[in-house]
């Protein structure tokens, strides 16, 4: 990597580490560009060049946030002996994570409203290609009822991300989140054979 390429990943990083604190604390709507570029110590035109506005910005850092879970939910899904509980770990962690501040906000509340539907998001696509493997393994292992591994991979992911959606968006998210995770748990547990 020439020169020139390090510092401008180090300036992208160093902006989506700036954004993603304004973004986490202010929200999209009341987070500055200017007050930004300002505490990242670049001009405007830099965050411009790397993301061509505060939605690209927005983007990259929600991607970051959902890159991160999605790495976190791939190491759980090595752990396991089963590959089952595995898939269930991922979608649980999902969803408690809506009691997390900085991922409520940034991902489940201003995530929608600014960048649209998310199954439309790559972070998401990432995620539902994962789910969809998983759920491929599954069919091979014989574990699962014969299903379109693709149709149950948005199913899946589906529930697990209006399941957050709910939690995150009530007035009492604590008391909710255990409501969510046992409907997500018997609504996946469809997928399963008999035994």
């Amino acid at each position: 990597m020439s020169v020139r390429e390090l510092k401008m990943a180090e300036t992208r990083k160093k902006l989506i580490e700036v954004a993603r604190r304004a973004f986490g604390e202010y929200g999209y709507a009341d987070t500055s560009m200017d007050k930004l570029t300002a505490e990242a110590g670049l001009t405007r035109g830099a965050l411009y060049h790397h993301f061509g506005d505060k939605k690209g910005l927005f983007a990259a850092v929600v991607d970051q946030i959902d890159s991160e879970m999605a790495s976190s939910a791939q190491q759980h899904l090595k752990q396991p002996d089963d590959l089952w509980e595995g898939l269930m770990l991922e979608g649980r962690t999902y969803i408690q994570n809506a009691l997390n501040p900085e991922f409520q906000r940034i991902v489940l509340r201003d995530g929608p409203a600014v960048l649209g539907d998310p199954a439309h998001w790559p972070s998401q696509n990432k995620c539902l290609q994962s789910t969809r493997e998983c759920v491929e393994q599954l069919l091979v292992a014989d574990r699962i009822k014969t299903v379109d591994p693709e149709a149950a991979a948005v199913f899946l992911n589906g529930a697990a991300m209006n399941a957050a959606l709910w939690v995150a968006s009530s007035e009492y998210p604590e008391q909710v989140l255990p409501e969510a995770l046992h409907a997500f748990q018997l609504f996946a547990s469809g997928f399963l054979k008999e035994a």
